[in-house]
């Protein structure tokens, strides 16, 4: 199927996209990698009046380490975070796991992020690194934790005149590991259950910070604090780890579907939590 007719804008500023972007209102979307739009166009799922290509704006392919983040430019393919040495813990675990190795080269963090689809890994990545969403719009930048920025289902904090001009990360100071564990039905599939964490250790190895999130498990991607709480503080430990694991069970709310019964998937939540963090704190002592 053809999507509806849209105008077309090719922006050369962040500027120019976001005044785009405030005079076409909701009818408006920005087009980066298209990975997620372009289907849900083709499909009439989508309809934009308008598409506001930001492909031709400079300094938004940047991924680089600045001011205690690592900052993810808007441009910034899937692939290209993959193949960086400068991602740490859960980011660098999961970016192998993004789709299929096409849309892994043309996709976009930030496009993932302001999708917000439930069943995407890197919101669910964001939350457990504590991550800030940079939004422009005509009064200037704003950063949104990305707890405030996942609102709903497919639903996210942008104003109607603002674009994802940037991820911000807050890199640790001391040893940190992360974890991403997805289970998937094919290679390149959506997650029927995946689950983030990320450790971080202090001097004397007991749990300084931890972060624990579940995808494709509830209507959005979903932190679970009774979790981290539990494991900050504390020496890591199988039986810690089963603990938490059960926390993050109680926490998901999956749907019975062709995948998979509620039950079935939340006990892959309680295993996944434990060799995610298992895993992490492996991580964080080799680093």
């Amino acid at each position: 199927m053809f999507p509806s007719a849209f105008d077309y804008v090719a922006a050369h500023s962040v500027r120019e996209a976001v005044a785009a972007k405030a005079e076409g209102g909701d009818d408006t979307r920005f087009l980066a990698g298209g990975q997620s739009l372009l289907p849900m166009m083709k499909t009439r799922l989508a309809n934009p009046a308008k598409l506001v290509d930001i492909n031709r704006v400079p300094a938004l392919d940047t991924i680089e380490r600045a001011n205690g983040h690592l900052r993810v430019g808007a441009l910034v393919r899937h692939a290209d975070i993959a193949r960086s040495d400068l991602p740490f813990g859960v980011i660098a675990a999961a970016a192998p796991w993004i789709s299929d190795p096409l849309v892994r080269n043309r996709g976009t963090l930030c496009g993932a992020v302001a999708h917000c689809d439930p069943e995407g890994d890197w919101n669910s990545v964001l939350l457990a690194t504590g991550a800030d969403v940079i939004a422009t719009g005509p009064s200037g930048e704003r950063a949104i934790p990305i707890a405030d920025f996942i609102v709903d289902f497919f639903t996210n904090a942008l104003h109607v005149d603002e674009m994802v001009t940037e991820v911000r990360i807050p890199i640790p100071v001391g040893r940190v590991g992360g974890s991403y564990q997805k289970l998937e039905r094919k290679i390149g599939d959506y997650a029927t259950v995946a689950v983030a964490a990320h450790i971080e250790l202090a001097d004397n190895g007991t749990i300084s910070r931890a972060g624990i999130a579940l995808t494709a498990v509830a209507p959005k991607n979903t932190k679970v604090p009774a979790a981290e709480a539990v494991l900050v503080g504390n020496a890591p430990s199988d039986v810690l780890f089963a603990e938490a694991g059960e926390l993050a069970a109680q926490a998901s709310q999956p749907r019975s579907d062709v995948r998979g019964s509620a039950e079935w998937k939340r006990n892959v939540v309680r295993v996944f939590t434990r060799r995610a963090l298992a895993a992490a704190v492996v991580g964080a002592n080799e680093s």
